[in-house]
């Protein structure tokens, strides 16, 4: 592992390099004939190159000999075309070039050293020379600079100064490279002290730009956290403090171990395999581990699919891990260099913590280096301590190498010790500091030490566009969400959530049921339901009471059930709520359960979350706790909850001034299911709206109300394909459709709502926005015949690499009279327009539906009855509906 003048490729030095003696390079003109021999050359090297790769070639030895090729060619190129005086020119390799590597789409960045007084004529050869190399399809960065410009440029950016000192002297006079090298060193600018500062602020801007995490479902795999950039900032730092020529130099100094080196050689082989195979894949460069790629590199690597997990599953698990382990090791030198070059002066007088532990510069450290082999139970210990002590800055360097190089203590008889047990649960019960202290136990592998089942989960992904995180980044998402309903500074962003949250018995309770609700993936079986005896049995062993170990278990057990009910099904059906309140039973199982619901949601891909989501979720539990307090054994009936909501809604209507008269003539043409599905406040807005119209179709729109997101209200003659055409024109606009209810009044109008978002998951907004869907709608709805319902708008890459066969399922609510019609398949625009053209043509008339799409999957369930509102009960229509759907949705004309 090179940095700056490490094993340079033009010498090789016991590396392997892919070119033994210089390719026999043409003379230099720029004729067709010459051009295409040297793109043909470059070819055959690249296409060696891939061979070698696939043949399982050593990695390091591709990086460094696709170098040693360019150095031929360049030095060659150079000689031909840019003869110059001794001392005037130099030809230096700058970047990844300077430190001798280069995967194949890597740009070849070249720094042309002037003497100060080049005459043009040498300029002029200089651009014949970037000239050709472009004509023969080398990507090259080149920069065109004197001595005293590098050490201008250098000087106002770090990024200039970084790639100069990579710098590798190509061809030309050694005397001036070396100039410059002296001349932009830390002796002159960028001394090693503010250089690591700078490089430190520039790492925590570029982690930021990734969430800080590097468990992401398409990373980076050179810049997000734990990539090759952290690999490189670590050398960077050691070459301008120390001048060190390799990491392994690093040993010598003290920094790194043996063991650690060779962990951090093999993490970037790893890498630098992974994106080896990417620019090869890709045919350019390319840098994130797109799901375009991700199968074939785990085919290509000799991962096998096995009876739990894909083998792409099995590679990225790999990769997870390797990234946090390279994450690991870059947060313990980085700390060892903050002690090394910014503490190196400040006071060291210890404070002492207890016996085991101290502060020094608000750092935790141990009082002597055999504290954990004496006090194995001080692992747990010192995050205990960081939470208590929030002044406390981090760990020291040394004390993260000895947490490391101890978790073997964390066994068995570690885990049954009484102490232990008490710390990680007196962890749990801080008034702050704990989802910061978890996701550090995480980070140095305590955690999962600690816990197996959670170490098992650590790296694990799930390969779908819904779950964009790992397993356990998703767990601590989750995690830090409770944590913060507990915050009164964060209390505005969910003012029911930390409201009820400031109620809870013992927060300690949802935390453990967040830690295990998604322990038990990738098993096989219902992880839902190993994941709670997992949980009562840790709970159990932790001394928690029969009671409150039943709870954690119960909500590991239904963390799924709140948002299912809210999305799949009607909870404007009184049986509904009731259902739900029988399975919940109390109002602490609800309570906590709510706010597990809201936090796992969240925590699941950053897009899911929508005022939608959250409105419906507010609108379960408010229902369910007005039924627990009427009791379980008097539920609300369908005509009491009718009788309510028209007086509400009546109440909201004569504020407005509207008789009650005309809006009694109204409700007797809508029927009783009407005044089930809607709020009274939209119900008072619908008659209002339509008792003031003169044309038809009325076309409302408002932000953000009651039931969240953007309501669309349309009233219009009843028709075909009314359904299909506005979702079809939704669609083609860029909207998401989340709900949809109709209701077909007797005067042969209907009543048709949609909850609709921007495919970003934003509510609508703007003047502008609202008048081009309403004009976008009224031209659809007014085209005579059967509206067009074709959707152009074009798939999103990553839903081709999740292909989903559709199946559609019945079941009859018998109460309601009417069939539940679930349709699983593949998200793609224009989904629900062809099932709009499917019922159209099956004669099923729809009452109500509820979208789900979790990434690339859609679960949508549909309320259809036949066209005399009765449930579809014949055999022979419903397969007759599947068919036509399947057609739809399966086949390309459809």
């Amino acid at each position: 592992m090179t940095i700056g003048h490490g094993v340079a490729p033009e010498t090789g030095g016991s590396r392997q390099t892919l070119f033994e003696s210089s390719p026999a390079w043409p003379p230099v003109d720029h004729h067709a004939a010459t051009l295409k021999r040297y793109r043909d050359l470059l070819h055959e090297a690249n296409q060696t190159l891939r061979r070698r790769f696939l043949d399982g070639a050593p990695i390091a030895a591709l990086v460094h000999g696709r170098a040693r090729l360019i150095d031929h060619l360049l030095k060659h190129v150079w000689t031909e075309i840019c003869s110059a005086p001794p001392g005037d020119i130099a030809l230096i390799a700058v970047g990844g070039y300077g430190r001798g590597e280069l995967h194949p789409g890597s740009d070849v960045d070249l720094l042309i050293l002037l003497a100060d007084d080049t005459h043009a004529a040498t300029q002029k050869n200089v651009e014949r020379f970037i000239t050709f190399l472009w004509d023969i399809g080398l990507e090259v960065g080149h920069s065109v600079r004197s001595p005293a410009e590098c050490v201008r440029e250098a000087d106002a950016d770090i990024t200039v100064a970084t790639n100069l000192m990579e710098a590798r002297l190509l061809i030309g006079p050694s005397a001036l490279f070396r100039a410059m090298q002296d001349s932009t060193g830390p002796q002159h600018i960028w001394p090693s002290r503010r250089f690591f500062e700078a490089k430190w602020r520039e790492q925590i801007q570029r982690h930021h730009k990734y969430h800080d995490t590097a468990y992401n479902l398409e990373p980076n795999i050179k810049e997000g956290p734990g990539g090759l950039r952290d690999i490189q900032m670590i050398g960077w730092v050691a070459k301008r403090h120390f001048g060190a020529a390799t990491l392994h130099d690093l040993v010598g100094h003290g920094f790194l171990t043996e063991q650690e080196f060779a962990a951090l050689d093999a993490g970037q082989n790893f890498l630098w395999q992974i994106r080896f195979g990417l620019h090869t894949l890709a045919q350019r460069r390319e840098d994130r581990l797109l799901l375009d790629y991700q199968r074939s590199l785990a085919q290509q690597f000799g991962y096998q699919d096995d009876a739990h997990h894909l083998a792409v599953e099995q590679f990225m698990k790999r990769y997870y891990r390797t990234v946090m382990e390279l994450s690991r090791l870059n947060e313990m030198l980085l700390q060892l260099f903050q002690e090394a070059i910014l503490l190196a002066d400040e006071p060291h007088a210890p404070v002492a913590l207890n016996k085991r532990f101290q502060a020094r510069n608000q750092f935790i450290e141990v009082t002597h280096e055999k504290v954990f082999q004496h006090y194995p139970f001080a692992l747990l210990e010192i995050f205990l301590l960081l939470a208590q002590h929030r002044e406390l800055q981090g760990v020291r360097a040394s004390t993260i190498r000895l947490i490391r190089n101890h978790r073997h203590l964390i066994d068995d008889k570690f885990r049954a010790d009484l102490r232990c047990r008490a710390l990680f649960m007196e962890l749990l019960r801080q008034p702050s500091g704990i989802a910061h202290e978890l996701q550090r136990m995480n980070r140095y592998g305590v955690l999962g030490a600690y816990l197996p089942a959670f170490g098992d989960i650590v790296g694990q992904m799930q390969h779908d566009l819904f779950h964009v995180y790992t397993v356990d980044e998703h767990t601590l998402f989750l995690l830090r969400n409770l944590r913060r309903f507990a915050l009164e500074k964060f209390a505005h962003e969910f003012p029911l959530c930390s409201e009820i949250f400031q109620r809870l018995p013992k927060p300690e309770i949802l935390y453990l049921a967040g830690l295990f609700h998604d322990i038990a993936k990738g098993r096989g079986g219902d992880h839902s339901e190993l994941g709670a005896h997992e949980a009562l049995a840790f709970c159990l062993h932790h001394g928690m009471s029969r009671y409150d170990a039943n709870l954690v278990a119960w909500l590991v057990q239904y963390h799924l059930i709140m948002s299912a009910t809210a999305q799949r099904q009607d909870i404007g059906d009184p049986a509904v709520i009731n259902a739900f309140a029988a399975r919940v039973r109390d109002q602490t199982h609800l309570d906590y359960l709510y706010l597990l619901t809201v936090a796992d949601i969240r925590a699941t891909n950053p897009t899911l979350w929508n005022d939608w989501k959250n409105s419906l979720l507010m609108e379960l539990y408010a229902a369910t706790t007005r039924a627990l307090a009427r009791g379980l054994e008097n539920p609300l009936e369908r005509a009491e909850r009718i009788r309510e909501t028209q007086a509400q809604a009546q109440e909201l209507l004569q504020r407005q001034g509207v008789e009650h008269d005309a809006t009694r003539k109204l409700w007797n043409e809508l029927g009783d299911d009407y005044f089930l599905r809607y709020a009274p406040d939209e119900i008072a807005w619908h008659a209002q709206a339509i008792l003031a119209a003169r044309d038809a179709p009325l076309i409302l729109m408002r932000q953000r109300g009651q039931r969240g997101g953007t309501e669309l209200f349309i009233y219009a003659p009843d028709r075909d394909y009314l359904f299909a055409a506005i979702t079809g024109a939704l669609d083609q606009l860029g909207l998401n459709v989340h709900d949809a209810r109709i209701v077909t009044a007797r005067n042969g109008y209907t009543l048709n709502s949609f909850i609709i978002l921007e495919e970003s998951g934003a509510a609508i907004e703007g003047v502008q926005r609202n008048a081009e869907i309403a004009a976008a709608l009224k031209r659809q709805l007014l085209e005579p015949g059967a509206p067009g319902t074709h959707v152009t708008r074009r798939v999103r890459r990553q839903l081709k690499h999740f292909p989903i066969a559709t199946q559609v399922s019945f079941d009859q609510d018998t109460r309601n009279q009417r069939t539940i019609m679930e349709v699983v398949t593949a998200d793609r625009p224009g989904l629900l327009a062809k099932v709009g053209k499917a019922f159209v043509e099956c004669g099923v008339r729809l009452q109500t539906a509820k979208i789900a799409t979790l990434g690339a999957r859609a679960e949508d369930i549909f309320f259809i009855t036949d066209a005399h509102n009765r449930p579809l009960t014949d055999i022979s229509q419903l397969t007759r509906l599947r068919k036509a759907i399947v057609k739809y949705l399966d086949t390309a004309s459809g």
